[in-house]
């Protein structure tokens, strides 16, 4: 039995962790039927008991338990020395926003609300097996050109931009609708970087920081991204992931910690209103902030399936009017000013 893509289930084990034996049962007949393997247990203090001596690739835990819950459980995995890398994915029959976040928060790469729908729950752990092995190779790659950094620092250098750039690429594939929005965005930040009086050195890291800004949305399925419709509820709640998949992807590159801040924080607000984090002001990494203007910038100034690039006088409008709510004020005002300087309106989409 293979997953979408090619993976075969078979390679995948997982752990499921629930006190009800129905669910058990319920989630143990969807995924062995699919070809992978599964062991059940139900309590947290059984699961790290399980973990002591066997690694699965995947965790789905139960929110709601006795004695020992799922946030509960999950930090004592966290604080593993073997199996703090596993993915765990919570589950949960609590439907609310607070919830979402919630695990979202405590390190859970996704959530999964009961009673299960299977291909809900085959898509989720889909995606995560997905972006378990994407995160597992990209760690690779790093660490295979890191050790020749030594001998070759400016050719890894460059050969680290240019997979960054490759990446970034393969991001945009992904949608029908954009067409180089990561370099985009990138190139708008750094300038805004420039004029607000960054060195050489965080200009150039904050071109790299944008570029994979929106890596996460290789978690996402293409029939969501490249939707032209509204997203419905779970759509949108599943898009909404893709900071913190952008988070699990990167974070393992521990050569440039700050890559991570863009792909996690560039959907926060200023107001503190945005995702995952609520995060608000200058609690928001300053590189999030930069990327924040210069992404909802180019959304405006680019095309999409239900309209043409928007006139450049309303686009002008709109981030003023997100000035100090949704947008950095001191950033708003350098985007403003290059809008004002861009007096053909070259700053878009071709």
């Amino acid at each position: 039995m293979y997953l979408a893509n090619g993976v075969s289930e078979l390679d995948y084990w997982i752990l499921v962790v629930d006190d009800d034996t129905a669910n058990l049962t319920v989630a143990n007949s969807i995924l062995s039927s699919e070809g992978m393997r599964v062991s059940c247990v139900k309590s947290g203090s059984s699961a790290l008991k399980f973990l002591t001596t066997n690694k699965p690739d995947i965790i789905l835990l139960d929110v709601h338990m006795p004695e020992m819950d799922g946030f509960e459980t999950l930090k004592h995995i966290q604080a593993s020395a073997t199996a703090a890398d596993i993915p765990v994915i919570f589950l949960t029959a609590d439907n609310d926003n607070e919830t979402e976040t919630r695990c979202l928060k405590a390190g859970a790469v996704d959530f999964i609300t009961k009673p299960f729908i299977t291909e809900v729950l085959l898509l989720r752990i889909n995606h995560i097996v997905e972006l378990t092995r994407l995160q597992n190779d990209l760690a690779h790659e790093v660490g295979v050109k890191t050790r020749e950094v030594i001998a070759q620092q400016k050719k890894v250098e460059k050969m680290t931009v240019q997979i960054v750039m490759a990446l970034s690429g393969a991001v945009d594939a992904k949608d029908t609708y954009t067409n180089g929005h990561s370099a985009r965005v990138a190139e708008y930040s750094r300038r805004m970087a420039a004029l607000a009086g960054f060195s050489k050195q965080e200009q150039d890291d904050i071109y790299l920081i944008g570029l994979l800004h929106d890596v996460g949305k290789i978690g996402i399925p293409d029939a969501i991204i490249n939707k032209p419709s509204r997203l419905n509820d779970e759509e949108y709640a599943i898009i909404k992931n893709h900071p913190v998949l952008g988070e699990n992807i990167l974070k393992k590159i521990e050569e440039f910690p700050r890559l991570v801040l863009g792909a996690k924080y560039h959907h926060e607000r200023y107001d503190g209103k945005g995702y995952p984090e609520g995060l608000s002001g200058d609690d928001i990494p300053v590189e999030a902030r930069i990327i924040a203007v210069a992404d909802a910038y180019d959304a405006m100034s680019s095309k999409r399936a239900y309209r043409g690039v928007i006139p450049q006088e309303q686009v002008r409008a709109e981030v003023e009017k997100g000035k100090g709510t949704q947008f950095d004020p001191v950033f708003a005002d350098i985007m403003l000013a290059m809008i004002d300087a861009d007096t053909d309106y070259d700053m878009r989409e071709k």
